[in-house]
């Protein structure tokens, strides 16, 4: 009798250890990932210039992986609302960071009291797409070229402005190393968003610009904004008579805004190679790329380690212009 009530003891602290284990185990191990939504999480207003990037990879994604991908916006704090909002779920997969610049370089340099650490919080996945920014002025300004731009503005000192998309954005930060760089005298103008930078240029508030290049475009082909060069390492299939900053002698001056994927830290290797897969193979789409480049975009994909040095190698080289320029959060 004694032995019977033993053997069951014995079984009930086993089942509780099962369970308990059970309970411990990452969701994504106990069945096929994904089995449910994933929520990918874009921390900006919708109708921002990643909106597109974002919605074109979510319904790429959500055919790949045969699960609804929702996108949902998450704007506010440059960024970091929505940053610290993924870096809290759980480690499933199940929610999904588009990172850039604003999210791994520029917020946790300018705000200190960051509730994330970019480097500890987040499992990379990969990146996914880059836009690049351009240089372009008023088609009034007697200038052609990016020589002629400095030695205007150094013959003129204080009566040029140009426009960014805001106080820390990679464009302001271009902006900045281009005056390091050449000695141009320009004055910084910061609006909120690349889309009144633009239109700011085109009224003539400004007389130059440091925006991305999707919405100067029409401009461009309307003969309302002249550009001098993109700030990319490569000339842009939009516009592509339109000489890089490189060709100018200038390679060191670049504003790329990539994008990639991240996940919460923890989340299990299995459901991250999973996601990678799916976003390589919807990368891989011609149609797709069509797309993206007809919006400005440009597919680029890499692996995650690829992507952590591409980060550092960002913050290697922002780092410096950010603490010579005293940047804070608005």
């Amino acid at each position: 009798m004694e032995e019977r009530k033993i053997i069951a003891r014995i079984r009930a602290m086993a089942a509780t250890v099962v369970v308990a284990m059970l309970a411990l185990m990452p969701p994504a191990t106990q069945a096929g990932f994904p089995d449910r939504p994933i929520r990918l999480v874009l921390p900006y207003a919708a109708g921002a210039a990643s909106d597109m990037l974002t919605r074109e990879l979510g319904s790429g994604l959500q055919t790949e992986l045969g699960v609804p991908v929702i996108i949902e916006n998450k704007p506010g704090g440059g960024t970091v609302v929505g940053a610290s909002y993924v870096a809290k779920q759980p480690a499933d997969g199940y929610t999904v960071l588009m990172i850039g610049p604003a999210t791994h370089v520029i917020a946790p340099a300018i705000q200190p009291n960051i509730p994330y650490n970019a480097a500890k919080d987040f499992d990379l996945v990969g990146t996914w797409a880059v836009v690049g920014s351009m240089i372009s002025v008023h088609p009034s300004l007697p200038v052609k070229s990016l020589n002629e731009l400095v030695e205007y503005s150094r013959k003129n000192p204080g009566k040029l402005y140009y426009s960014s998309a805001g106080i820390g954005t990679g464009p302001h930060l271009a902006g900045e190393t281009f005056k390091e760089m050449t000695g141009a005298n320009l004055t910084h103008v910061p609006y909120k968003g690349a889309a009144p930078a633009t239109m700011a240029l085109l009224a003539g508030e400004v007389q130059v610009s440091f925006v991305n290049i999707p919405p100067q475009v029409p401009h461009v082909k309307a003969g309302k904004i002249l550009p001098l060069a993109v700030l990319s390492p490569v000339r842009s299939t939009l516009l592509p008579d339109v000489p890089t900053t490189a060709e100018a002698g200038l390679p060191a001056c670049i504003s790329e805004s990539w994008n990639g994927l991240a996940v919460p830290a923890g989340t299990p290797a299995a459901v991250r190679t999973r996601l990678e897969q799916a976003m390589f193979k919807v990368g891989a789409d011609p149609e797709r790329k069509a797309r993206m480049a007809a919006g400005g975009a440009e597919v680029k994909l890499m692996h995650p380690k690829e992507t952590a040095e591409y980060i550092r190698a960002e913050v290697l080289r922002l780092d410096p212009v950010i603490k010579k320029l005293d940047l804070k959060a608005e």
